[in-house]
């Protein structure tokens, strides 16, 4: 039999997954993705998981050595920087980039293919084409949508999907180790710290510094910080840059409003604790991420399959974005992997293997999540929030996976 070919759409951590593990298995992949330059810059840190570092060592890729920085203990800052709850919790965290070079650095360069905008898809019974901006075309027998949040393959297989606003946004960063030496110690050394305003929540952490580096005092430290947002007009404003031009669902961090960006930092000094005023004072570049939920009724159509957040988007608290993606490219791989299999009838148990667990990590996303929101139901819903809100639910919840291992 000759072997099958795929096209994947979007060269970034889900994509590259999938290209590797269909590889594995036997197909002929090329990688297609829209930006024209490398993507090593993006993204921050990552809370990890012992199941993506399985599924690297899977690749045969190397995770023993210079993964990240260890992360002992997670604690809970009041509002002079003690300690109101803590909980040990080894884990390691590393950057979105330490993970996609280690899978960009292994796959082929002849089959990433840079610069290439996804325009139309054409299926038939014997394959599918892809049409990309200038003209060209590739045909093959399966193609992946691997393009994230504002997916063009879902958009064009899916069209009535859309995102779900959460009702809250992150505020996000990076800060050099050194920029925080005058700052606090026991909350940078081996803490996965939080602070928890009412209705908000802020978290950071260590990860490695330029060039992977792990060396204390080269490191940089990554946050994350909560705010509910109302939709109808605060969303619209802080998604105004400042030229005053309105964004839909995102804002380019260097265009985002110096009078937002000053506001947010007025409103950390009134109710954040000392070590993240601190972090949000010093942090020159921080960027806006509206929170949305996205999921979808199916995750295959006809020969097109949607892996990582082309499928489902799940809010940050779960720490398990890159490890979805990595399962939806094994599972994709396995269903496929027999020479007999057909792509229809491979794709089909692929979907039914990956949308359930897709429902119930934004089940759970949400439950975590539902205390930062900007309004309230019910009386009932806001009670149940506020149990999500305790400081030991949030130590011991999130960046947490027991429930996807246990039955449903």
């Amino acid at each position: 039999m000759a072997t099958r070919r795929a096209l994947i759409i979007g060269g970034s951590m889900a994509g590259l997954f999938a290209g590797h593990f269909l590889r594995r298995a036997g197909w002929q992949v090329d990688i297609f993705e829209r930006t024209p330059g490398p993507l090593s810059a993006r993204g921050a840190g990552i809370m990890t998981h012992p199941e993506l570092r399985t599924a690297l060592a899977a690749l045969g890729l190397e995770t023993e050595r210079d993964f990240g920085v260890p992360i002992t203990t997670r604690a809970a800052l009041g509002q002079n920087d003690e300690i109101v709850a803590s909980q040990r919790f080894p884990q390691i965290a590393t950057s979105w980039t330490r993970v996609y070079m280690l899978l960009a650095e292994a796959f082929p360069v002849a089959h990433y293919h840079r610069g290439a905008d996804l325009v139309r898809i054409d299926q038939a019974a014997d394959g599918v084409t892809a049409h990309f901006a200038g003209g060209r075309t590739e045909v093959a027998d399966l193609l992946v949508g691997a393009d994230g949040f504002r997916s063009t393959v879902r958009r064009r297989v899916l069209p009535d999907v859309t995102p779900q606003y959460a009702g809250y946004v992150a505020w996000r960063g990076l800060i050099t180790e050194a920029q925080l030496d005058d700052t606090t110690p026991d909350c940078r050394s081996s803490l996965f710290s939080f602070c928890l305003p009412e209705g908000e929540q802020i978290c950071g952490y260590l990860v490695a510094g330029v060039g992977n580096d792990l060396r204390p005092g080269h490191r940089n430290y990554n946050f994350v910080w909560y705010r509910p947002t109302e939709p109808l007009r605060e969303l619209p404003r802080v998604l105004t840059d400042k030229s005053g031009v309105v964004h839909e669902m995102s804002i380019p961090p260097h265009l985002i409003d110096p009078a937002v960006i000053a506001e947010m930092r007025a409103h950390a000094d009134t109710v954040l604790s000392p070590w993240f005023r601190a972090v949000i004072e010093r942090t020159a570049n921080p960027f806006l991420q509206p929170i949305y939920d996205l999921s979808v009724p199916r995750m295959a159509v006809g020969r097109v399959a949607l892996v990582g957040d082309a499928a489902f988007v799940v809010r940050p608290h779960v720490g398990g974005g890159v490890l979805k993606a990595a399962d939806d490219a094994q599972a994709l791989a396995a269903a496929l992997a027999p020479v007999d299999t057909g792509v229809t009838d491979g794709l089909a148990v692929f979907s039914a293997a990956r949308c359930g667990i897709g429902h119930r990590m934004i089940a759970h996303a949400r439950r975590l999540g539902s205390y930062l929101k900007y309004s309230y139901g019910s009386e009932a819903e806001r009670a149940a929030a506020a149990v999500m809100a305790a400081p030991s639910t949030v130590l011991r919840e999130t960046a947490l996976l027991d429930f996807l291992r246990s039955p449903s």
